[in-house]
């Protein structure tokens, strides 16, 4: 014996992932919001640490700027799992246990209700105290540019490329959330989130709850920024969160519904 706690083995991580959801569904409607708020945060501290990161790639090799950009927005999953806090797109997952009917659809679909505006919240929240802050001035202006052209990126992509970048966004991130609830310790959940997440951001991929921040901050640091124009509007980013948020859902409930198809009739009920 080395007294080190072995990996659980994958039906059984299967069941306590169930069984977390189970409970997240369950939680009362004042601690969804607060928990949910805090998430919004969360992430968005993530987005404000890789926007600043991409400020400065101008000077290194595309892939390798994407790359870095990928590995520090990792702290906003990592803050919501370990820190604890309710995450729409993480919190997808709950439709594994919908369809193992240990969760009603309907309190399933509430609960991601709740969290998902809190989570907007949350962002919108934080994007208005950075804006204040005078984050965009940093790196004389580098900061506030950064915002801007990943913003203009996100916003120029159709509904339908949208759609299928939230999927494969959201595939990762939970598979992120995955291997983070194997891992026994804090150090072991960063180093299970950490690859799939940096590979979502580094891929551009589409995350409803990251966009938030990233285009809500966009659109106010543009009003601070002496642009002549409007590069970001409202409506852009309307038409940026709605297929990023379907192509979430049908990439969380995509990693439930198959572990539930394996290990559904094998690990706890």
């Amino acid at each position: 014996m080395t007294g080190t706690a072995s990996l659980p083995q994958p039906d059984e991580l299967y069941g306590n992932i169930f069984d977390a959801c189970q409970d997240k569904a369950n939680l009362p409607f004042s601690k969804m919001v607060v928990l949910g708020t805090l998430a919004g945060i969360y992430i968005g501290l993530g987005g404000l640490f890789a926007t600043v990161a991409l400020a400065g790639a101008g000077e290194i090799a595309f892939g390798a700027g994407q790359v870095l950009s990928g590995m520090v927005f990792s702290l906003g999953l990592a803050l919501v799992l370990i820190a604890g806090a309710e995450l729409f797109t993480g919190n997808t997952l709950m439709l594994g246990p919908v369809a193992a009917k240990r969760i009603p659809l309907t309190r399933a679909i509430s609960a991601l209700s709740v969290v998902y505006v809190a989570n907007f919240a949350g962002a919108i929240l934080l994007a208005g105290v950075a804006a204040v802050s005078g984050l965009h001035e940093a790196g004389d202006g580098a900061v506030g540019r950064a915002a801007l052209e990943l913003a203009e990126t996100k916003t120029a992509k159709n509904f339908a490329t949208t759609v299928a970048s939230g999927v494969l966004a959201n595939l990762l991130v939970c598979l992120a959330v995955w291997l983070a609830y194997a891992a026994q310790s804090a150090a072991g959940k960063i180093i299970g989130l950490v690859l799939p997440v940096t590979a979502f951001v580094a891929a551009g991929l589409e995350h409803s709850i990251a966009n938030m921040y990233l285009l809500s901050y966009a659109y106010l640091a543009q009003g601070l920024i002496d642009q002549g124009a409007t590069l970001v509007s409202l409506s852009a980013i309307a038409a940026n969160l709605l297929p990023a948020t379907i192509g979430n859902i049908l990439g969380g409930a995509f990693i439930a519904l198959a572990y539930h198809a394996a290990y559904g009739n094998s690990a706890k009920a």
